[in-house]
């Protein structure tokens, strides 16, 4: 077979002429041959293939860029980085889908109907940080309240002031007071004004760029958990029994498991498992996950730090939560089952219990 002109191949490729003359012009598809009289470009029909492969990547959104990349590999490298490319692509519907559902219940809200018997739903709490044995200062701060419960985990040179400012840069919500329909349009301010605490801080720095902080925080709204999340700090449901993750660790490691490249076993014992990949600080991306949690009367939350998380096993961590009533009592065998485990970092942790006011 001879060479097809560009309507013939536009036809077989399922590409538009129009498309394919952009794909040319950026080096992306390019002629096999161009007429030099007529100017007409004509392709090779072993061309297809690659033809179709940039028209399936284009209906999955991948970027002219990336799609010019994936080209260049093998079969089996190209699969890969489409794996990874959709990953992404999930993880970004993912939070769009929890910012939806916080909009939807957000504009929607309406008070629960309480029946005479019901009673009006409050937490008790406690909260702890521990240097650990093996730093030689304690960077993390932790906080809880009747309306807030807050942890953050600093880096950098000015890695305790950081998170202390994080925090409290929040703590005025346990005063003010947030109308129901204004709760999302609250957290973004605060989350503004944490990101502009820990600039502060890292201003006066002399190396800015290593000084940063994850924040995790709940506010209790009377009947739900409002969640703010930025970093690899987690919060944990204990709820009739079973121990869930609410939070998504947002790190380079945790994204090469999205993506596919890393399995959780390697993850663990991976020498980059702390870069994080979004945090409080001057030039990383400090875009919050936000989610509204449902109260239940008995449900226990558990925020922490990495300093816990990283080397205490879930199961002892659900053992503490499910045995242990009182949240003081827990938070301290929690950071002594970290100690215990050689205590490598700062370790943070709050414990709030959900339970019925007496009146």
């Amino acid at each position: 077979m001879g060479l097809l002109t560009i309507g013939a191949f536009a036809k077989a490729s399922r590409l538009s002429p129009k498309a394919l003359r952009l794909y040319d012009e950026l080096g992306l598809l390019t002629p096999a041959r161009v007429d030099p009289v007529t100017g007409y470009r004509l392709y090779a029909p072993e061309q297809l293939d690659q033809a179709r492969l940039v028209a399936w990547l284009r209906r999955l959104g991948m970027p002219l860029a990336r799609i010019q990349h994936v080209r260049t590999l093998s079969a089996a490298a190209a699969a890969q980085e489409v794996r990874a490319f959709w990953a992404q692509v999930e993880a970004d519907t993912t939070a769009r889908r929890d910012l939806a559902t916080f909009l939807i219940d957000h504009l929607s809200r309406k008070e629960p109907a309480m029946s005479p018997t019901t009673k009006p739903l409050g937490i008790r709490y406690a909260a702890l940080s521990d240097t650990g044995l093996v730093r030689g200062s304690n960077q993390d701060t932790a906080y809880a309240g009747p309306r807030l419960l807050a942890v953050a985990d600093g880096c950098g040179s000015e890695g305790a002031p950081a998170s202390a400012a994080a925090i409290d840069a929040l703590k005025h919500l346990e005063t003010d007071n947030i109308p129901a329909g204004n709760l999302l349009n609250v957290l973004e301010d605060v989350i503004e004004q944490a990101k502009q605490a820990v600039h502060n801080i890292a201003g006066s720095s002399s190396s800015p760029e290593g000084t940063g902080t994850t924040l995790t925080a709940m506010l209790w709204t009377g009947s739900q958990l409002a969640l703010v999340h930025i970093g690899d700090s987690r919060v944990y449901l204990l709820r009739d029994g079973e121990l869930f993750q609410i939070t998504h660790d947002h790190t380079m490691v945790q994204s090469m498991v999205d993506e596919g490249r890393l399995d959780p076993e390697e993850a663990a014992s991976h020498p980059q498992r702390s870069l994080l990949v979004r945090a409080l600080g001057p030039g990383a991306d400090s875009s919050p996950d936000m989610r509204l949690h449902d109260a239940q009367r008995e449900d226990r939350y558990l925020l922490c730090s990495d300093g816990l998380s990283t080397v205490v096993p879930t199961q002892d961590i659900r053992r503490v939560l499910a045995e242990i009533s009182d949240p003081e009592h827990a938070v301290r065998e929690l950071i002594a089952l970290a100690n215990a485990s050689g205590g490598p970092d700062n370790i943070s942790c709050v414990v709030a219990d959900v339970t019925e006011l007496q009146q």
